[in-house]
């Protein structure tokens, strides 16, 4: 039995009875969970048969938070947006940032959706951000909550590793307001030694997304194993094939996790930042401080329409999602 979309808090959307077992079809992983058993997000359990959604209306943090903290420079650029994550992932990156959210270290709380578009709204929030763990694991969450902010009036914008089946992807997009995709490297290899999952997903993940909502990508240096020339010249290359205007941000690594390389060489973010510049026009650092890797300058003039300091920004250099100085119309939603 395929479940389509949950109707019921807990319950899934997308799974079908295999023997006394569940096949979850919410991501490539499709895993097959046996009685009592929970599936590699750890959050996806087989209860009697039928598969719940167990993080259902649980988090593990809520925020407020710079839109640029997400990262998103260009949408709604120095606003603020309620975050909120849970625990889980199904990714098992080797260098992972928030490995204490994915591996359940911490407590989770219930929320109720309308209680966070009170708080968004009370908070001068441009709407709510689903982040910190992977995002798309809370699938039936994810879409409730959506529709109710898409209702009030406000940004829903996803911060995920885009590892989603093709069904569920399109039947949340057209709730989402932007998206930062993390594309880990353009290696096959790659993702399935260090992340535990496969390439192709991530790359049809943004291919989707880039033809239905506002896109960013980010991807981290991981000293030793996606810094090299090559390595970062082929993901520029996929982004500059699948939308130019793409904004790519490069980002630091620190040791996480499983991971004990050292951080990732300054050298080799400016390497990765020059030569992204070559083919992109909105390329940025993240995790550092690099020289005129933080601002947004116009293509056409030179202008610097976005300056930025940290997780700051000043869009005086916009009108609208034109250069103010030029006329120009930029990659912007504002």
């Amino acid at each position: 039995m395929d479940s389509g979309s949950a109707t019921d808090g807990g319950v899934a959307a997308y799974w079908r009875s295999d023997g006394e077992a569940v096949r979850c079809e919410l991501c490539p992983h499709r895993c097959r969970i046996a009685p009592g058993t929970e599936g590699i997000c750890r959050v996806r359990e087989n209860r009697d048969g039928t598969l719940f959604a167990a993080t259902y209306g649980k988090v593990a943090a809520v925020a407020v938070d710079p839109v640029e903290k997400k990262p998103l420079y260009h949408f709604h650029p120095g606003s603020r947006i309620l975050s909120i994550g849970s625990v889980g992932c199904n990714f098992r990156c080797e260098f992972c940032q928030n490995w204490h959210l994915v591996e359940k270290k911490v407590p989770l709380e219930n929320v109720r959706i309308d209680e966070l578009v009170k708080t968004a709204r009370r908070e001068g929030s441009v709407g709510i951000a689903y982040t910190y763990n992977e995002p798309l694991i809370q699938f039936e969450f994810v879409l409730a909550c959506s529709k109710a902010f898409r209702e009030a009036g406000m940004k829903n914008v996803l911060v995920t590793n885009g590892y989603v089946n093709p069904g569920p992807l399109s039947e949340l997009l057209p709730y989402v307001d932007a998206m930062n995709i993390d594309l880990k490297s353009m290696d096959p290899a790659f993702y399935r030694e260090v992340c535990g999952g496969e390439l192709a997903p991530v790359l049809e993940t943004v291919r989707a997304a880039a033809g239905a909502t506002h896109v960013e990508i980010t991807t981290l240096l991981y000293t030793g194993r996606n810094d090299g020339d090559d390595p970062v010249r082929r993901v520029i290359d996929f982004v500059a094939e699948t939308d130019p205007e793409i904004p790519l941000h490069f980002s630091r690594y620190f040791p996480q996790a499983r991971a004990t390389a050292p951080p990732t060489p300054v050298g080799r973010l400016a390497a990765a930042f020059r030569t992204a510049r070559e083919r992109l026009p909105y390329v940025y650092v993240g995790n550092h401080r690099l020289p005129g890797a933080e601002d947004t300058s116009c293509p056409r003039c030179g202008a610097v329409v976005v300056r930025r300091e940290g997780y700051g920004a000043d869009p005086r250099g916009l009108s609208g999602n034109r250069c103010a100085s030029c006329g120009e119309r930029l990659r912007f939603v504002v």
